[in-house]
């Protein structure tokens, strides 16, 4: 059983950045793809960003490409998510999740494990 930890939230003023940490423990991110979530206030939960676990194959979301860099460090077992330009519409709760079955075609693709989220709000 995996368990992810994230860190890193809180307030920021529009354009600003910030970085998000997920501490992974009970299993290594390297055998896992991971991936970024948010979910907005009254908004359902959507992608974000995600790498897969046997290479650097990066995905984003059209909204945050450009913006947003996720990473890993396989030494520290962390995933990052590098977050510049923030906007007002960033604001959200940031879920780190980890899966051994690469599902794009779902919306939560194919996460099996999930962290308990960190908030970034963004003020304009």
């Amino acid at each position: 059983q995996v368990q992810l930890v994230e860190s890193g939230g809180g307030l920021v003023q529009a354009g600003g950045s910030l970085r998000l940490s997920c501490a992974a423990s009970g299993g290594t991110i390297n055998t896992y793809n991971m991936g970024w979530f948010r979910q907005a206030p009254g908004k359902e939960r959507e992608f974000v960003a995600t790498t897969r676990w046997f290479s650097d194959n990066l995905r984003y979301s059209d909204s945050v490409k450009g913006r947003f860099t996720i990473s890993r460090d396989n030494a520290r077992n962390t995933v990052y998510l590098q977050m510049n330009s923030l906007k007002p519409e960033d604001t959200a709760v940031y879920y780190c999740a980890a899966g051994g079955t690469w599902r794009p075609d779902l919306l939560n693709y194919g996460m099996d494990y999930w962290g308990k989220g960190t908030l970034v709000t963004v003020s304009s």
